[in-house]
């Protein structure tokens, strides 16, 4: 009888199989230029998500609906896309400057423009991993709809359910609904979900904008009704990709663009030469750990520093964000708002004007009058793009047919990555990344170690990290083996080897950065993906990820000053 050692390792490798599948499928079709993802050509992305279950997709196997899934899923795509039988997915082509009034979704920064009542263009410009992270959305979104599909119909001539026409007539009708009128949609719409009455009403408010209170229906509604149009009528919907899409991807057209941009501005302000400090980090920790203690003097005084970080991250508190940004403008921050579409911002700190007295922090005064280091602030890259922007950023800048080669003194990347043995909140430092779905590893010498975050409470585990083709694809069968197998994995994140990737190229083959250039990587726990009900899905961090945040800033930032 074969062991269940033996029976996980297979499910871990069927999955593991899956997952190659789906991406040489994607890429098949993104070579095709289009495919119906509920025709035969999506049948092998479709099927190879039922047999992964992704545990951020929770119960898209089940006949009932998936509602946390679907809510993580509604939040990266553009409102409206469920009513749509053609989704486009285009470069930049131009529609900026049209009449088409983009569409950001809540959770990705990506341009989407809804053409006409059928048609959505999704623009993309962060290389193939959005291309992957749409599909597979998609993929999900469409199983949820035929599942919703065949609950309301009742025979083959399109006959629907009662409920059905109850929630039709819910959705269509222009008034507002009154609460009584809302609980008995709701009602309906349980049912055609094989959901409870509670639990609909529990998530109702998760689904809900401004201008639309009763979102939730109107997706139920137009995911079912496309759905009864392609098993009544045959009208499949359509995913295609634009011609020069296709012709651009992976030529690094808008990193180029950025990272030009980027050397230019380095270059007029007269800080090409100075040793340079890039940081892959979100677009305020480093800004406040600089300008914060002396933009909210009074408070800084009174309260703890992370108290300040605290309140600087809550929604409510712009006024205090202002503050602090306006006084970073006016005392030394350059800030590059991103034209290229790569859609990623950068922020340079020019350390010769700071005034050493006013911070908050560890530095060597006469370290910091002889190397003069310029802080270069990337905001986050999407998957491949990492590669792609430091890439670029790491080639020499060329002047006047001069080539210029930068002075990089050290890259951090700090970042939020799924934890395999810890909690939400906790600290990685990783020591390599090891590529999904192929044996290519990154080991490096990280200059962050673990006492140096030690004495603030916070648990920290050190080890290799996985850099997975996509976060939504990973199933408990996958962790678990990344976890127990000699690679020992401790979290899963989805830039770690692309940038590493590009530094060593730079430094090592293409010799346009020092070959000893400093690296450090940082990762603070997002979710635990081996623990039900610590995944993606069931929501953001909220207030946990201020304090790793700020904690792993200020290393970085105290390592560059001393």
């Amino acid at each position: 009888m074969p062991s269940k050692k033996h029976h996980e390792r297979t499910r871990a490798q069927e999955s593991s199989n899956a997952i190659e599948r789906m991406y040489i499928t994607m890429r098949h079709l993104f070579n095709r230029g289009f495919y119906k993802p509920m025709g035969i050509s999506g049948e092998t992305l479709r099927n190879t998500l039922l047999l992964l279950r992704p545990e951020i997709y929770g119960s898209v196997g089940d006949e009932k609906a998936e509602l946390e899934g679907l809510i993580y899923v509604i939040d990266r795509l553009p409102k409206g896309i469920e009513a749509c039988t053609f989704i486009n997915l285009t470069s930049d082509e131009g529609y900026a400057t049209s009449h088409f009034k983009a569409i950001i979704p809540k959770k990705r920064r990506r341009n989407c423009y809804r053409i006409d009542n059928e048609q959505m263009n999704i623009e993309i410009t962060r290389g193939r991993s959005e291309i992957y992270d749409i599909l597979t959305h998609l993929t999900f979104l469409f199983i949820e709809s035929h599942k919703i599909g065949k609950r309301v119909l009742i025979d083959e001539e399109g006959t629907t359910t009662r409920d059905w026409i109850k929630l039709e007539k819910a959705v269509l009708s222009k008034k507002k609904l009154s609460q009584e009128e809302r609980e008995v949609a709701i009602t309906h719409t349980a049912n055609i979900l094989g959901r409870t009455f509670n639990e609909l009403t529990t998530i109702y408010s998760a689904f809900a904008i401004p201008s639309q209170p009763e979102r939730l229906l109107h997706i139920v509604y137009w995911l079912g009704k496309l759905a009864i149009e392609e098993l009544i009528n045959n009208n499949k919907r359509t995913v295609t990709f634009s011609p020069v899409l296709r012709e651009r991807i992976g030529h690094h057209i808008h990193g180029e663009i950025w990272a030009d941009a980027i050397k230019e501005a380095l270059y007029k302000n007269g800080l090409l030469d100075r040793p340079l400090h890039i940081i892959s980090a979100n677009m305020h920790s480093v800004m406040n750990v600089l300008y914060a203690p002396n933009a909210l003097k009074p408070n800084t005084q009174k309260n703890d520093i992370f108290d300040i970080y605290q309140s600087l991250s809550k929604k409510e508190n712009e006024r205090l964000r202002n503050k602090v940004s306006k006084e970073a403008l006016q005392k030394g921050m350059i800030y590059i708002k991103d034209q290229s579409g790569a859609n990623i911002d950068v922020q340079i700190f020019d350390t010769n004007t700071f005034d050493v007295s006013k911070m908050d922090i560890k530095l060597s005064e006469t370290r910091l009058e002889q190397n003069k280091p310029v802080i270069l602030v990337m905001d986050y890259a999407f998957g491949e793009q990492a590669y792609e922007t430091i890439d670029e950023l790491l080639k020499p800048y060329k002047q006047k047919g001069k080539p210029y080669h930068l002075n990089v003194a050290s890259i951090s990347i700090m970042g939020k990555a799924g934890i395999l043995e810890g909690d939400k909140g906790d600290i990685m430092i990783p020591s390599a990344h090891v590529f999904e779905g192929t044996a290519d590893n990154y080991p490096f010498k990280n200059e962050l170690k673990k006492e140096d975050f030690e004495g603030h409470g916070i648990s920290i585990c050190t080890g290799s990290m996985i850099t997975v083709l996509g976060t939504s694809l990973q199933n408990k069968d996958i962790l678990k083996f990344f976890n127990n197998s000699t690679w020992q994995i401790i979290g899963l994140e989805m830039e770690g080897a692309h940038y590493q990737k590009a530094i060593q190229a730079a430094a090592k083959v293409r010799g346009s950065i020092k070959p000893d250039v400093k690296v450090r990587y940082a990762y603070y726990a997002s979710d635990n993906p081996l623990k039900t009900g610590a995944t993606l899905a069931s929501g953001g961090l909220g207030n946990t990820g201020v304090k790793p945040t700020y904690v792993i800033t200020r290393t970085i930032l105290e390592q560059i000053f001393n």
